[in-house]
């Protein structure tokens, strides 16, 4: 098994990052760019990956009491992944997103995974930020 965790704080509260994070409709807003989720009956979901052009029967699951996705492929279960939400204070967050892979074979390694992570938290920051800028009116 094979586990990779990033972490990032970003200046919003923790439940506004949680919404953003959760919002299924906009996944494909911060994932990689090369995954797309695609819901069925939640918590069941459909992931596309581009790169093999496969999809993969999946499940994710929110948890708001506890600003808490957890996900995982439903078949194979060859992987898994959360993202956590905590408050530090002043307004700020920090984000956190673990992946493990049981089955190696689906590894892609660590500088593509470390390089998709951070991607995802920057552009989930991104999103964050865009959602609550005030209207320029």
């Amino acid at each position: 098994m094979t586990e990779y965790e990033r972490s990032r704080t970003m200046t919003a509260r923790p439940e506004d990052v949680f919404d953003r994070a959760a919002d299924l409709a906009g996944l494909d807003a911060w994932l990689p760019r090369e995954l797309h989720v695609h819901a069925g009956e939640p918590p069941a979901v459909t992931v596309h990956e581009d790169r093999t052009d496969q999809d993969t029967s999946a499940l994710l699951r929110a948890r708001p009491e506890q600003l808490r996705l957890e996900w995982g492929t439903r078949d194979q279960g060859s992987y898994a992944g959360w993202l956590q939400v905590a408050g530090i204070g002043s307004g700020a967050s920090e984000v956190t997103v673990h992946l493990s892979f049981f089955d190696d074979s689906h590894d892609p390694g660590r500088q593509e995974v470390t390089e998709a992570l951070e991607t995802s938290l920057r552009r989930l920051e991104d999103q964050v930020r865009e959602r609550s800028a005030p209207d320029a009116d």
